[in-house]
């Protein structure tokens, strides 16, 4: 919000499940960051979110997102990662599903408080992997042409091996 200010836009934002969003008229560009797709755990979820954004698009608009792959919830497989910064540390306790291709990682946070002491905090998350023909079906079904799909952080074309990918898609449905 503060930088909405210094800005001088008049930007809105809104805070709401991305499986039900509801906005005040079309946008000309959707963008759906830092894996958030991977929180949606059933196919017919990330179909409506799809849906969803086409009808929120103005025609020809453009829908970016980013996706961690299958092949990076294989490798990371059933490990346990740990780091001790400055100001925190972190033990990552990662768990891969290949049959329900869910990944479920325990989060333990250790973080220095203002008068130096750490404060544990412990988070569950679970992602699914969609394999990347499947996001592209589920997105020409709904009103959405799919453009290019990147490695992440990248202008190269997505591989089997690709962690993460970048999927830029524009709205087809609408007459412009």
């Amino acid at each position: 919000m503060e930088k909405r200010v210094v800005s001088g836009h008049d930007i809105l934002y809104l805070q709401q499940d991305m499986r039900e969003f509801e906005l005040y008229g079309t946008v000309r560009a959707v963008i759906c960051i830092f894996d958030s797709l991977n929180y949606v755990l059933r196919e017919e979820e990330i179909a409506e979110v799809f849906r969803l954004v086409c009808n929120y698009l103005d025609p020809g608009g453009v829908f970016v997102f980013d996706v961690n792959t299958c092949y990076k919830y294989e490798q990371l497989g059933d490990t346990t990662i740990a780091e001790n910064r400055e100001d925190a540390s972190f033990i990552w306790e990662n768990c891969y599903d290949r049959e329900r291709q869910i990944n479920e990682y325990g989060l333990t946070l250790f973080i220095r408080g203002e008068d130096g002491r750490y404060e544990k905090h412990e988070e569950v998350h679970e992602q699914r992997a969609y394999p990347i023909p499947v996001l592209l079906k589920l997105l020409s079904e709904n009103g959405l042409e799919p453009v290019a799909v990147y490695d992440a952080f990248t202008h190269e074309p997505a591989t089997e091996e690709s962690e993460r990918v970048c999927v830029a898609a524009r709205e087809c449905k609408k007459e412009e």
